[in-house]
């Protein structure tokens, strides 16, 4: 993938991310101005048919594509071995992992597409979708996708890449979120364990545990992940509780204003009693992220990732419940990374020739097992010991099947809304007023509506 220069685009790119605030501005102002036509845009989507797929290859395709710089170690091994398991299995289409320069990830892609030279394939942090879509960056791929695949995926999976009734997405692997305990010491404390989402403890029987806790030696009970607060795992870990309570980071039903919805007395309950277990002293600072592994806390308010490490240190003392209920049930999170194919992308059957081998059962296992991330498509998940029936890890698949699970907010408004609700998490469990830190994610989500015209609409 080179520019019209002759120069390569990965190198383009690293050169445009110091430029990256101005270009997303434009980028995203780039498909409203002149649009606040004050009519109200949030009512049901009407699908379209999209062209990206007719069944047909011409020749042999040769695609590129990116791929994000992993957490986990060996992601991107396993990306590459993927993509040569591909390029031999078979002659029609050819791929090329492109390497990026270090850097912000999400930077390097606004400015590439606003050079027009994203590759043609790349994956994205799942609620980022909304605002590639609304800004036309990437193409939808529903007319990609065969009936078998779509009903062997996770309705997760295809539900976090739906934006205005098309899909735009999909990913190999969802998350999950839960409380991780340790049995010996919830039996020692005679505290029952909850057998699944419907008999999840309420938040004020949670607090009375935490309680108990201490009284039996534990001074710091609860890990929250506190030093993450407020980075996106304040969105993720923390928003379940505030949809549990009955509020919602903005008002789902125009989502033209969060006011209301996240400053609600539903939030502003369901964060105080976040707090208040921070004031009382239960929760752990952890700061060196060992609070549950070194036996600081027998509990830990956190997502998959951990249960590897977590069932190292504790080998048949771990077990995950859901999160506590806040007065409407339990609510847990989801969405993982996804793939989408760029609006320039030249063959949109052979990316999807790709994309369709890496959802075989086992190349979902092969990055699964490696990750510990929840296989998409439940052929893969009956592979496994971990997440099939009576599996350790089963209950991460009730709570997605089960509608316990509920995506971020669908909106191109994402990216503004999780830095103004992680800003106020991490105000909060510092010892914040609650009201007034809601209060000021309020005024920042809906400065940023105003300023792009409530997201119109875009595109055809």
């Amino acid at each position: 993938m080179t520019s019209g220069t002759g120069v390569p685009a990965r190198t383009r790119v690293l050169h445009r991310t110091l430029l990256t605030g101005a270009l997303t501005v434009v980028l995203l102002l780039a498909g409203c101005t002149g649009c606040d036509d004050g009519a109200d845009h949030s009512g049901p989507p009407t699908p379209r048919t999209d062209t990206t797929c007719d069944g047909r290859i011409d020749g042999t395709a040769h695609l590129t594509m990116w791929y994000h710089a992993p957490s986990a170690l060996g992601e991107r091994d396993a990306v590459r071995a993927q993509v040569h398991a591909f390029n031999t299995s078979q002659k029609d289409v050819k791929v090329t992992l492109l390497d990026l320069p270090k850097g912000d990830y999400n930077a390097q892609v606004h400015a590439a597409a606003a050079d027009g030279e994203l590759p043609d394939l790349l994956d994205f942090d799942a609620p980022n979708l909304f605002s590639y879509a609304w800004a036309g960056d990437i193409r939808p791929i529903g007319s990609c996708l065969p009936d078998r695949v779509r009903a062997d995926l996770l309705p997760s999976v295809l539900e976090q890449g739906t934006y205005r009734g098309e899909l735009w997405g999909l990913g190999t692997f969802d998350s999950g979120l839960g409380l991780y305990i340790r049995p010996s010491v919830f039996e020692k404390a005679g505290v029952r364990i909850p057998r699944g989402p419907r008999d999840a403890w309420t938040a004020t029987e949670f607090t009375g545990i935490l309680k108990k806790l201490r009284k039996l030696g534990y001074d710091t009970p609860l890990d929250l992940n506190m030093q993450y607060a407020d980075t996106e795992w304040g969105t993720y870990g923390f928003a379940p509780a505030v949809w549990s309570a009955g509020g919602d980071l903005i008002d789902r039903s125009t989502y033209r204003t969060a006011d209301g919805a996240l400053n609600g007395p539903e939030a502003v309950k369901a964060l105080t009693t976040l707090q208040s277990w921070v004031k009382a002293g239960y929760v752990d600072a952890n700061k060196d992220s060992g609070a549950f592994q070194e036996g600081r806390s027998p509990v830990s308010w956190t997502g998959h990732w951990w249960y590897r490490r977590y069932t190292e240190a504790f080998p048949g003392d771990v077990a995950i419940v859901a999160l506590p209920d806040f007065g409407e049930g339990t609510v847990t999170g989801m969405g993982s990374w996804q793939w989408g194919v760029p609006a320039g992308s030249a063959d949109g059957d052979a990316v999807w020739r790709f994309l369709a081998f890496l959802l075989s059962p086992g190349e979902v296992s092969r990055m699964t097992e490696l990750n510990g991330a929840i296989p998409a498509t439940r052929t893969a998940i009956a592979r496994t010991e971990l997440f099939g029936e009576g599996g350790p890890e089963r209950l991460y698949i009730e709570q997605l099947e089960g509608g316990v699970a509920r995506p971020r907010p669908q909106t191109p408004a994402y990216p503004a809304i999780t830095r103004a609700f992680s800003a106020a998490c991490g105000k909060i469990m510092k010892g914040a007023a609650v009201r007034p830190a809601l209060d000021e994610a309020v005024r920042a989500i809906d400065k940023d509506l105003a300023d792009h015209q409530y997201y119109p609409p875009t595109g055809p």
